[in-house]
């Protein structure tokens, strides 16, 4: 498969990762559980979007040196368009995130465990998808319109779905650990588990988690063929894919308290997958260029969240 990685690229990238999870677990961490701020929260998240630019920079940097400012530039805007896509779809992670957490009512400083241990499962499981995606398009291309036709017939999906909360009594994952698990009723700090007379039970906490990987699992399998109508090298999908999903974390307190106010943020995400599906399966008729991809995708966005906020939920409305 064509790829732009090489291995010093691949270390430099595994490099950048593991310092800035380092920092990110040791510094939000410092004081103990707690309850993250939108300030803290807010800091955080120009902190990720910044480390993902100056990563984008290098990158260009480095493909200008070897091959010279188009590449450099074709490559520098199929990061940012795959990084740009990724975290907007993120952000309807976040909104199931947030009902998941309201309705087990996990208190607020016992949060940042389950969604550290969720964004690290996160990485590993986009990293799986993504080196199977690409081994397999290497391979065979109609899978291209596989994964158009399925974006398009999510986004569809979810332009019906939004505003409905999901129902989680329903939940298949959740109705099985019920009916094989021990559950405790209520929480034991940031455990996830504990012993009553030589006994395993779990807690709520454990529940919520094994939830969010569910979830994650869910919006992966949605979110991967996204990024590869945007380019199909492995290394651009998994670097602007990870750092997406880095700052979930932060972007999670952030929003907690604005998901309300950006309430039709979901049909603006389900355009963006039929948009991106589309492009997929028009791939061998016209090729859309990343350009006009990346602009459109940001139009959806900006549009989306202008008409949330020029148009208030009405009182007593299920939020998105």
């Amino acid at each position: 498969m064509d790829t732009i990685g090489n291995p010093w690229l691949w270390a430099g990238f595994a490099g950048v990762i593991v310092v800035a999870l380092l920092a990110d677990l040791l510094l939000m961490r410092h004081g103990g559980a707690h309850r993250v701020t939108f300030k803290e929260a807010l800091y955080w998240s120009i902190g990720w979007v910044a480390l993902s630019l100056l990563f984008n920079a290098a990158l260009w940097w480095y493909a200008n040196a070897a091959a010279g400012p188009a590449e450099a530039n074709r490559i520098g805007l199929e990061f940012l368009t795959g990084y740009l896509v990724e975290k907007s779809l993120a952000v309807d992670n976040i909104f199931v995130f947030l009902m998941l957490m309201s309705y087990f009512a996990v208190p607020e400083e016992y949060r940042q465990r389950v969604l550290v241990i969720g964004v690290l499962g996160a990485i590993a499981l986009r990293a799986i998808l993504i080196f199977a995606g690409a081994a397999l398009l290497a391979k065979f291309h109609w899978l291209l319109y596989v994964f158009g036709a399925f974006l398009l017939l999510t986004g569809i999906k979810m332009w019906f779905a939004a505003g409905k909360a999901p129902d989680l009594e329903r939940n298949p994952a959740l109705r099985w650990m019920r009916g094989h698990l021990r559950l405790t009723d209520g929480y034991h700090g940031q455990a996830l588990s504990v012993r009553r007379d030589g006994v395993r039970w779990f807690t709520p906490l454990f529940v919520v988690l094994v939830l969010i990987g569910v979830t994650d699992v869910i919006f992966a399998v949605d979110s991967i063929p996204a990024i590869f109508a945007i380019t199909a090298d492995p290394f651009i999908v998994l670097t602007s894919n990870v750092f997406a999903v880095l700052g979930l974390r932060a972007m999670f307190f952030l929003l907690a308290g604005m998901a309300e106010r950006f309430h039709l943020l979901p049909y603006g995400l389900a355009v963006v997958l039929a948009f991106i599906g589309a492009k997929m399966l028009l791939l061998d008729i016209y090729k859309i260029p990343v350009l006009w991809a990346l602009a459109t995708v940001l139009a959806i966005l900006a549009a989306t969240i202008a008409l949330s906020l020029a148009r208030p939920p009405k009182p007593g409305a299920n939020g998105a």
